[in-house]
C-alpha cells in the first residue's frame, strides 16, 4: 500500500462510518416498509418490541431489531437527523468500537426496560432507545471532565434537551418513555465503563468496573421483572 492509499484509508477511518451504517440500515428498512405493505406488516409483526412474544416465544432478537424500525415518516426523519448529527459527534469522541457498543448496548437496555415496564399490549420500535444512550454517554463526560468549559457547556444543553424529551414523553402516551429511560441509563453506565480511548486516566478503574457491573445487573433484573410480569417466574 503506497502513501496515497494509506492517507485515503486513514481519512476514511476517521469518518463516522458506523453512524452512516446504522443510518443506512434504518433507511433501508423504512423504505421497504413504506414501499411494500407486506413487508411493513412483516417487520411490524416480527421486529418490534412486543413483550409477550419475548416472554413466551423467546424472540430475543426483539431487543435489537426495534432500533431499526420506525412508525411513519416523521418518526423516522426525526430519529435519523438526531442519529446523523449526534452519532457523528459521539463516534468521533469515543471511537468506532466504543460507539458501536454504546449504540447497541444502550438500545438493548432501553428495549429491556420496555419489556419490563410496558403493558402487554404495547408495541414499541425506534432508534430512540439507542439515541438516548448516546445522550447518556455524552452527559457522563460532564462528570469526568469538570474542568473543561466547552464540554460542560454542551452537557448543560443536552441535560435540558433530555429533560424536556422525558417530560414530553410522560404526557404523550405514544412515546415509549421506559425505552428512553432505559436507554439513557444504559448510556450513562456504558459511558463510564468503556471510558474514552485517549483519556483513560480520568476514569477510575474501580468506577469503570462498578458501572459495567451495574449495567449487567440491571439487564438481569429487568429481564426477570419482565418474566415475572407475564407470570413465568
Amino acid at each position: 500500500m503506497n502513501y496515497q492509499q494509506q492517507m485515503k484509508l486513514k481519512r476514511w477511518l476517521n469518518k463516522p462510518f458506523l453512524t452512516y451504517a446504522f443510518l443506512g440500515i434504518q433507511t433501508v428498512v423504512f423504505l421497504l416498509m413504506f414501499l411494500s405493505p407486506t413487508l411493513d406488516q412483516w417487520f411490524y409483526a416480527n421486529g418490534t418490541m412486543y413483550g409477550p412474544r419475548v416472554a413466551f416465544l423467546h424472540e430475543y432478537w426483539r431487543l435489537i431489531t426495534p432500533m431499526f424500525i420506525h412508525f411513519g415518516l416523521s418518526h423516522f426523519a426525526l430519529n435519523s437527523v438526531v442519529l446523523y448529527f449526534m452519532g457523528s459527534q459521539i463516534e468521533a469522541i469515543y471511537g468506532h468500537g466504543r460507539f458501536f457498543l454504546l449504540y447497541l448496548l444502550s438500545g438493548i437496555m432501553g428495549n429491556m426496560a420496555s419489556f419490563a415496564f410496558n403493558g402487554p399490549t404495547t408495541v414499541a420500535a425506534g432508534s430512540s432507545t439507542a439515541l438516548f444512550g448516546m445522550f447518556g454517554a455524552f452527559l457522563i463526560l460532564g462528570v469526568h471532565f469538570r474542568d473543561n468549559a466547552t464540554i460542560q457547556g454542551m452537557v448543560r444543553q443536552f441535560v435540558l434537551f433530555v429533560a424536556m424529551n422525558l417530560l414530553f414523553g410522560v404526557f404523550d402516551q405514544t412515546i415509549d418513555i421506559w425505552g428512553h429511560v432505559g436507554g439513557i441509563v444504559g448510556g450513562l453506565l456504558l459511558g463510564s465503563s468503556i471510558a474514552l480511548p485517549h483519556n483513560k486516566e480520568r476514569y477510575s478503574i474501580h468506577e469503570r468496573i462498578i458501572a459495567g457491573g451495574i449495567y449487567i445487573f440491571l439487564l438481569v433484573v429487568l429481564f426477570l421483572m419482565g418474566l415475572k410480569k407475564y407470570g413465568l417466574i
